[in-house]
């Protein structure tokens, strides 16, 4: 299992829900969190993966939901994480 963290530098306040629902259904996925700090607006995606091949399958699956709803098409720039790391999951419950 693996899990990938990225941290937001603030987190973004705009309605990101439709990125878990994106991933709820991708086999492989284990979880998928969104945490912020109250206090500084700071950040953590948080997800767990099966493998790789999970990995980039939930990838590809929020690209396409972005498609759907036309996340690109606005022309806005969209706040992307501070920094991204993948884990190796060494012991869980």
């Amino acid at each position: 299992m693996i899990a990938r963290v990225a941290v937001w530098e603030p987190m973004p306040a705009d309605d990101r829900g439709w990125v878990l629902d994106a991933v709820a259904a991708v086999p492989g996925v284990h979880g998928a969190y969104h945490l912020v700090d109250p206090a500084t607006g700071n950040g953590l995606s948080v997800a767990f993966f099966e493998d790789e091949a999970a990995a980039q399958a939930a990838h590809k699956a929020i690209e396409e939901r972005a498609e759907e709803i036309g996340w690109n098409e606005t022309g806005a720039q969209h706040p992307a994480p501070v920094s991204q790391t993948i884990y190796q999951v060494v012991r869980h419950v």
